[in-house]
Formats: C-alpha cells, sequence, structure tokens
C-alpha cells in the first residue's frame, strides 16, 4: 500500500474521512458503466497482470471498483479531465468528466496500490493489496503535458515507443511529440517516396558523444517505423489518452530528405547528388530549396501524414535554417523579388505560411519551433518555445498559443550534475529541483494572454543517447518532477516544497523499478550507467543547437 501523500503527481486535494477502506483481493470486479470499457480493460490488463486477479465479475458484487463518466464534474473540479476517486465501504468508484479523466483516477488508484502493482509480473506472493479510505478530487493545470522524443539522432524500435507511451501514462502526460525526421534520418515510410526510407533512414556512421567528441562508431546507424508502425503507435497511444503529434522538418533539418531526393536541395548552389545522410551533430547548412517542386513534395508526404495521424497540431520543425545557400542560391533570390519579400527571413515565413494554409484548409493546424515568429507568423499557427520565455511571449501577446518547452528549464538531454562522471553530459546542468521549481507561465503575460499557453513540454533530443538505457538516465527522475509542474496547481517556484517532493519520490523510484527505468539514482551515476574517458567529459555552457 501507498501513502496518501506519496502519490506524483500531486493530486489537487485528498480529504482521509477514516472508517473502512478497500481491498483488492480475488473477489474484487471492475463494475464499468456505459463509456468505461477502455478504461476497465487497461485495468484488468495491467493491474489484473501485476497482482495475478482476473478482476472480473462474480457472484457477489460487495467488493469492486465502479468506473462511471459524470461530465458534469468539469465544471465542479475544473475541466474536462477531471475526476474524483473515493475508497470507502469494501468499494472503489471513481468517477470523472471524460474517459480521459476516468483513465487519470485509474492511474492514482494503481499508485495507492503500491509500487508492486507496477511490475507487469503476478506477485505471487501476494494476496491482497490495501487502500485506505479516502477522496481524491483531481484535475490537470494544463491540457498540453508533453514529452518530445528524437528518434532521428538514434532511433528507438517500436517496442521502445510504446513503452515510453505507457511511462507517460504512469506520468499523466497526454501529448507525444514524435520527432521524426531530421538531418540524421528520416524515420516514417512515405509510400509515394520511397527513397526517403531506402536512403534517407541510414547513415554510414554516427559520432560519439557531443560534437566536441573526436570518436566515430563506424557502422550503419538507421531504421523507420512502418505505416502500420504508425498506426499501432497512435491507437496505443489513444488507448491511454496521449495525442501523437508527428514532425516533419521544413525547411531546415533536412539533409537526409535532400539526400534522397536532390532535386529538394539548392541545386544552384551546391552539387546535392554528392549529398548523403548526415553523420554529424550540429546545424547542417543543407536546407530545401524554396520551389514549387519542394512545395508539392511535402504536400505529398504531409498528404500521407494525415492519414495516420489524427491529432488538431501538426508540427513543421521550422528551427535553425541556415540561410547561407539561399543567399547564394539565385533561385531563392529571384522568389525573394517574386514575392516582394524583404529577405531571407521572411521567405522562411513564406514557406511556413505555405503550409500553415495547407493546413488549416485540412482542418489541421500548424504548430513550429520559435523561428516561425521571424518574419511574421500566419495567424492560427502555434509556437514551440525552446529558446526560453521570449519566443512563447511574443507569441502569446500576439494572440498564438505557445507550448512553453524553455532549453534552459525543460531539455531532458541537458546534464543532471557538474560531476565529472556524468555520462557525456552537455548544455545546462539541470536538476531535479530546477526542473521542480520551472513555471510553464512567465509573469509577464495577463491573465488573458496567458490563456494562451496551452501547456509545457519536456523534450529529449537524443545525439548522445544511443541506447534505451541512456534515454532513460536522461530523462528520469526528472520527468517525474516535469510531471507535476504540467499537471498539479503548484505555489510559485521559490515556494514550492522540494523537500516534500523529494520525500514522495522514494516511494516513486520503487515504481520505477518496477517499471524497469534506468533512471539516474539521487546519489549519482552506478558504474554502469557512467561512459568513462573522453565521452565523459563536460562541455561549458549551452549547446549551439537544439
Amino acid at each position: 500500500m501507498t501513502s496518501l501523500t506519496e502519490l506524483i503527481p500531486a493530486p489537487s486535494s485528498v480529504a482521509t474521512p477514516g472508517g473502512q477502506g478497500f481491498v483488492l483481493d480475488q473477489a474484487t470486479e471492475i463494475q464499468a458503466a456505459r463509456g468505461t470499457w477502455r478504461v476497465a480493460h487497461w485495468l484488468r490488463t495491467t493491474v489484473g497482470a501485476a497482482t495475478g486477479l482476473p478482476l472480473w465479475p462474480h457472484s457477489s458484487s460487495e467488493n469492486h471498483i465502479l468506473l462511471r463518466i459524470w461530465p458534469p464534474l468539469a465544471d465542479e473540479l475544473g475541466g474536462p479531465e477531471a475526476y474524483r476517486l473515493t475508497a470507502s465501504g469494501g468499494t472503489v468508484v471513481i468517477d470523472a468528466a471524460s474517459e480521459a479523466g476516468l483513465f487519470h483516477g485509474a492511474q492514482t488508484f494503481r499508485q495507492l496500490l503500491g509500487p508492486d502493482v507496477f511490475r507487469r509480473a503476478p506477485v505471487t506472493s501476494k494476496r491482497a493489496w490495501e487502500v485506505p479510505a479516502v477522496t481524491i478530487r483531481d484535475a490537470p493545470r494544463f491540457r498540453w503535458r508533453g514529452f518530445m522524443l528524437d528518434v532521428a539522432r538514434h532511433f528507438m524500435p517500436k517496442d521502445g515507443v510504446l513503452r515510453h507511451l505507457d511511462l507517460m501514462a504512469a506520468h499523466k502526460l497526454n501529448v507525444f511529440h514524435f520527432h521524426l525526421t531530421d538531418d540524421q534520418g528520416w524515420r516514417i515510410e512515405i509510400k509515394r517516396y520511397p527513397r526517403l526510407t531506402e536512403v534517407g533512414s541510414w547513415r554510414a556512421r554516427t559520432k560519439f558523444g557531443h560534437r566536441a567528441s573526436p570518436l566515430w562508431e563506424d557502422k550503419p546507424h538507421g531504421g523507420y517505423y512502418t505505416q502500420d508502425d504508425i498506426r499501432e503507435i497512435v491507437a496505443y497511444a489513444a488507448e491511454r489518452h496521449i495525442t501523437v503529434v508527428p514532425e516533419i522538418d521544413v525547411p531546415g533539418h533536412s539533409q537526409a530528405a535532400i539526400a534522397a531526393y536532390p532535386e529538394l536541395g539548392n541545386t544552384d548552389v551546391i552539387d546535392t547528388a554528392s549529398l548523403s545522410v548526415w553523420d554529424n551533430w550540429g546545424i547542417s547548412l543543407n536546407v530545401l530549396a524554396p520551389t514549387d517542386n519542394t512545395l508539392r513534395f511535402y504536400e505529398g508526404v504531409f498528404e500521407e501524414l494525415l492519414e495516420l495521424f489524427p491529432s488538431e497540431f501538426i508540427h513543421v520543425g521550422g528551427d535553425e535554417c541556415a540561410k547561407e545557400q539561399w543567399r547564394q542560391s539565385p533561385t531563392a533570390q529571384a522568389r525573394i523579388r517574386e514575392l516582394g519579400l524583404a529577405d531571407e527571413d521572411e521567405l522562411q515565413s513564406w514557406f511556413i505560411g505555405h503550409f500553415d494554409k495547407w493546413l488549416s484548409a485540412r482542418g489541421r493546424r500548424l504548430i513550429g519551433w520559435d523561428e516561425i515568429l521571424e518574419g511574421g507568423l500566419a495567424e492560427g499557427a502555434a509556437v514551440s518555445s525552446w529558446r526560453g520565455y521570449q519566443g512563447g511571449i511574443a507569441a502569446a501577446r500576439a494572440g498564438h498559443d505557445v507550448v512553453m518547452c524553455p532549453e534552459q528549464q525543460v531539455y531532458l538531454d541537458h546534464r543532471q550534475h557538474a560531476g565529472a562522471d556524468e555520462p557525456v553530459p552537455i548544455g545546462y546542468v539541470r536538476t531535479l529541483e530546477d526542473v521542480f521549481r520551472f513555471e510553464p507561465v512567465p509573469p509577464e503575460l495577463t491573465p488573458e494572454e496567458a490563456r494562451h499557453v496551452l501547456g509545457t513540454q519536456a523534450n529529449v533530443w537524443t545525439e548522445v543517447m544511443e541506447d534505451r538505457a541512456r534515454v532513460d538516465y536522461q530523462t528520469f527522475p526528472r520527468l517525474a518532477a516535469f510531471a507535476e509542474v504540467a499537471w498539479s496547481r503548484l505555489p510559485a517556484p521559490a515556494e514550492r516544497d522540494f523537500a516534500d517532493f523529494e520525500r514522495r519520490m522514494a516511494a516513486h523510484y520503487r515504481r520505477l523499478d518496477a517499471l524497469g527505468v534506468a533512471y539516474r539514482p539521487p546519489a549519482g551515476p552506478l558504474p554502469w550507467q557512467q561512459r568513462p574517458g573522453v565521452l565523459g567529459r563536460p562541455i561549458d555552457g549551452p549547446p549551439p543547437n537544439r
């Protein structure tokens, strides 16, 4: 049994009336009211699998878990994802404003049962699990509680992606930003353009460590998701009330696509036919040509993308687009004159604006990194503010929706400690406490402007994360702190009780252990988590790229 004060993220309110609580045992059944069968199925396949209990109807219904959807709870508790969990008199009742809220309530119930219930195999030595009498009322602060995973720099097989969706669900995160393309790899099958994966999904070698490292792994690296893989990922996420937002980078971070289809590049400046998928880190100078051919090509890409991803938002990148080739290109300069643009920044704005209109015409919304503000931003587009708060502040003041993900606070590829034993450390030191004290809404915004902050997102770029264990180490336990920031209505950063959060994390580490997460221990990396020698040397200051 977990203490009522060990929940992460912290719920809005916890009341302990006393009296009889609830015991989960062989006699327990799940009673699923209309619209709740998917959550009932999830409980049976997770809690049931860990406990070995069937949780199917019995002859007696005195011991049961009742699931109900009651939309008026949205007004009572604060939003469509609100829920109320009551354990009393031998029953557990989870009422929620929506199926999503019910699922979050089921996650809280799972935490109350204790860390053993997070295991995949039955705990055969135990036959009953207790929950004390309690009433929990809860609702998230933000509608966008995101986690971004970069699979372009280092490919993660499908089973690893599905595992991360489970980890997101366990922390009540609900937006999976899927970074699918970059200079170093194209990771999604596009049937009308097969060379994107035949050529663009593999690179000849990979830099070991950060950009300053002199070491290389001289073997091919790559992989991609078939469209059936993507359908499975999207469906798996939907069952966990997670929206998958795909990212296809334009017009920068596109060397893998140009290597596959050289005509996409600035052919009047360089010999694009000689380009290969990039094997280094940083910002490639090879960007898309601002031609009608390029626009039609990517419209074809997005047409297939929209069939696979039902999300409201489609991410188009738009960041770190080097302008050197456009300045040298007669074709690009002719397009600037033709459109009456002032400069290359406005040319990028035109490029992004084209796809904003194209997506809007199909009932979707464009979102991009905060560079899309440069040269003017199309109405309706949203911004991922990564270069600090200023891009988000400017976007919100201009009436654009914003997702706050400043690199200084929530880039989880940045190192967690200044110690030399940290594996391949990069960027700023951002500790668990730093993330816990992150505030997504800048105080400079008025209440009206702050309404444009859809939420927040933690980003994991994988240049220095070559396998699942490295992703786990960089992501956890900081993602737990981020989840609390995204879900809970916390006081001002300086007033937050980090000692209490650390105390609750002591219990949460046992849950992460049960889930097989190779997190960074509070005392520092274990010997097998370190990367010795040159790869472990810290570098000063932030990396110049994402």
